[in-house]
């Protein structure tokens, strides 16, 4: 129970950040928006990319907004190196909460974010013309899987803010980490179209299944993978928050 308590805490504290300052959530929309109004209506008129019966922009919408609430948990560890420079990560560290309800807690914040960057994006994809399926269910699940598989991807910037001692080292390997993963993956065409190395690599990317699963559930309604992709997105956020919580204290060190 204390442990849920601290994890409840810390998404607690980010929504009052979020409260006091939501200028970063705006900002980091303007990328992906661009993605959808403008990158998705042309691609649709040169009409080079299979996607069946999906206009190009719906197919393209769930992995844009994938990658920005994406982009928005792997930069969360920014968070963490400024903590550690201001001293605020060392006080938290001599707490009685355990590192693994301290690195989830700061994750699923990141997830809280994450559903925010989400509700900025969708009613513009919507003005543009995007068909969602007009089912509530499936509009909240896809939000559930957003909101856990950007705690896996924040628990692996807090990985990765382990090792980098600056935070222009931490934006370095943001940036390399992000992008690779939307271009290996299905956000923007379909795997068949990739080289058969990436092909492969679409296989352990955990991208590739999230989108697979948020673009069944609010896009195609074709769930026959989403079984396979829960389990993927399980074992995914699972590692990533052992192996955080594994090298947290390194962060101080």
């Amino acid at each position: 129970m204390d442990s849920l308590r601290n994890i409840l805490v810390m998404i607690e504290l980010e929504l009052r950040r979020l409260k006091h300052d939501r200028t970063e959530l705006y900002t980091r929309a303007v990328q992906p928006i661009l993605w959808i109004v403008v990158y998705g209506p042309i691609m649709s008129l040169v009409k080079a990319i299979p996607t069946g019966s999906i206009p190009y922009t719906d197919y393209i919408t769930p992995g844009v907004l994938i990658q920005s609430t994406t982009f928005v948990s792997i930069f969360y560890g920014l968070t963490i190196v400024w903590e550690r420079d201001s001293g605020i990560l060392k006080k938290l560290l001599v707490t009685p909460a355990s590192r693994y309800a301290t690195v989830i807690g700061r994750s699923m914040a990141s997830g809280v974010r994450a559903i925010f960057q989400a509700l900025i994006i969708v009613p513009v994809a919507l003005l543009i013309g995007v068909r969602f399926i007009p089912d509530i269910t499936y509009s909240i699940s896809a939000l559930l899987i957003i909101f856990f598989a950007s705690g896996g991807f924040a628990a692996t910037s807090i990985l990765v803010a382990s090792f980098m001692k600056t935070r222009e080292r931490f934006m370095g390997i943001g940036q390399a980490i992000t992008f690779p993963l939307f271009f290996a993956s299905n956000a923007l065409y379909p795997v068949g179209m990739m080289p058969p190395i990436l092909q492969e690599f679409s296989l352990v990317n955990p991208m590739s299944y999230i989108v697979d699963a948020v673009r069944g559930l609010t896009i195609s309604g074709d769930l026959a993978n989403l079984p396979i992709d829960l389990i993927a997105i399980a074992t995914f956020d699972a590692t990533m928050f052992v192996a955080a919580s594994a090298c947290f204290k390194k962060i101080i060190e």
